[in-house]
């Protein structure tokens, strides 16, 4: 089957791309399942490139052309598709990000991308890379912003965070930049746009001491998690591995303060970063 034109880069390669890939599976007669068999992936995996929660990697890409008789259309396409704004770990969390219908997200040390601001953003940034240029980090925090556009939508993706006290009480940027942070996760849960939760020090050892983890969930493709560390990150696919953070996260939630309680919490704790009153 001859492939068709070259997609246009100006709009969205990844959706476009599996949207060719499922015309093309579908017109082969070839499950998700049976095209995994053939790239040595599950038929989720599949699954998550034709809803572009997968970048495609050139090596899938010749396999597909082969399987699918496609010419050389996703192998000349894919580079398109994998262009990211992101760091390499991140950018298919991030695209992931913008179809998911709920994230639900628990973060350690610092407040989760989705809720930060501009100055946060900063000296997060500036802490990641200190000795980059001041327009790294400007590039660098306006990636973070952009990500933020997705709770523009008055009702998805839903977001939920469990977020550790330590991410609050950890003066980053100085009580300023703290009292505006917290007064901005205030003002989106107070909108209904987030429901946050906060996993004080007294609820002791947790399953998410080790790292932040960020559950998603789609209409059209399987869930994700995204395991991230320090300059490091997975996304993982496989069901059993999304199941057990599933309820890692729920252990959690239920460990932590209510959402009214967290809210009471963190109000105060925007006053005293206000008054300059260190917790």
């Amino acid at each position: 089957m001859p492939g068709p034109k070259d997609l246009d880069p100006s709009s969205s390669p990844r959706a476009l791309l599996g949207a060719e890939l499922r015309h093309a599976r579908e017109k082969a007669g070839l499950s998700q399942e049976e095209v995994g068999q053939r790239l040595f992936v599950s038929g989720s995996f599949v699954g998550q490139l034709e809803a572009g929660t997968r970048r495609m990697q050139p090596e899938y890409a010749r396999l597909l052309d082969e399987v699918l008789g496609t010419e050389d259309f996703f192998l000349r396409n894919c580079g398109a598709s994998a262009k990211s704004k992101y760091r390499e770990h991140f950018a298919d969390a991030a695209e992931a990000e913008t179809r998911a219908t709920a994230i639900r997200e628990y973060a350690s040390m610092l407040i989760p991308g989705l809720l930060q601001t501009p100055a946060y953003a900063e000296a997060v940034s500036h802490a990641y890379q200190p000795t980059a240029t001041q327009e790294a980090i400007d590039a660098l925090v306006t990636g973070r912003m952009e990500r933020t556009r997705l709770l523009d939508d008055p009702t998805k993706p839903m977001l939920w965070a469990v977020i550790d006290e330590a991410a609050l009480r950890r003066v980053t940027g100085g009580p300023e930049v703290m009292a505006e942070a917290l007064h901005h996760i205030l003002a989106l849960a107070r909108r209904n746009r987030a429901i946050v939760q906060v996993l004080t020090f007294d609820a002791g050892a947790h399953p998410g001491m080790q790292g932040c983890v960020k559950l998603m969930d789609f209409d059209d493709a399987p869930p994700l998690v995204y395991l991230e560390g320090v300059d490091t990150g997975r996304l993982e696919d496989d069901p059993a591995t999304v199941a057990r953070y599933r309820l890692y996260y729920e252990f959690l939630a239920a460990s932590a303060l209510s959402p009214g309680k967290s809210l009471a919490l963190i109000e105060s704790m925007a006053q005293d970063y206000a008054h300059e009153e260190h917790p």
